[in-house]
C-alpha cells in the first residue's frame, strides 16, 4: 500500500494554483505547507483529507510528462467538477469526462494535463 506520492513541479505557484482548484472538488486539500526554510531549499504542499497528507507538491522540478496520477471521486458529477476547475485553472485536456468500459463497464472518468504536463485523472467506479 503506498502512504503518499509527491511530484515536483518546474512552475510551483502555477501548479499550487491548479491542484488547489482541481482537487477542491475530490475533497482533497491543502493541509500541510513546507517553506524553503524548514526543508533547505524548496517549497512544497501536503494535500489529503481526513488529516491526512497523501499528495505532495513541490518546487523545482522538470516538466512531469510520463506521469499519471488518478485521483478517487465517489460521483460521476464530481469527475466532471474535477475536469472543469482544473481546465479553468490551467489544465488541458486529455480526455473529456466520459465511460471508459474498455476498463469496466462502469468507470467514469476524465484526463487532463497539469502545467508541468502529468497526466491527472480524476475516476468514479459507481454505476450511475
Amino acid at each position: 500500500m503506498i502512504d503518499h506520492i509527491g511530484i515536483a513541479a518546474k512552475d510551483y505557484a502555477a501548479s499550487r494554483r491548479f491542484y488547489d482548484a482541481a482537487l477542491a472538488p475530490l475533497g482533497i486539500t491543502p493541509m500541510m505547507e513546507l517553506i524553503a526554510a524548514e526543508t533547505g531549499g524548496y517549497e512544497g504542499v501536503g494535500y489529503g483529507r481526513d488529516g491526512k497528507p497523501f499528495f505532495w507538491v513541490s518546487s523545482g522540478g522538470p516538466n512531469g510528462a510520463g506521469v499519471h496520477i488518478a485521483f478517487t471521486a465517489p460521483t460521476r458529477a464530481l469527475v466532471d467538477a474535477f475536469h472543469a476547475a482544473a481546465m479553468a485553472h490551467g489544465g488541458r485536456d486529455n480526455g473529456a469526462p466520459g465511460l471508459r468500459p474498455h476498463y469496466h463497464p462502469n468507470y467514469y472518468g476524465a484526463f487532463v494535463l497539469d502545467p508541468d504536463g502529468v497526466n491527472v485523472e480524476a475516476a468514479c467506479h459507481a454505476p450511475e
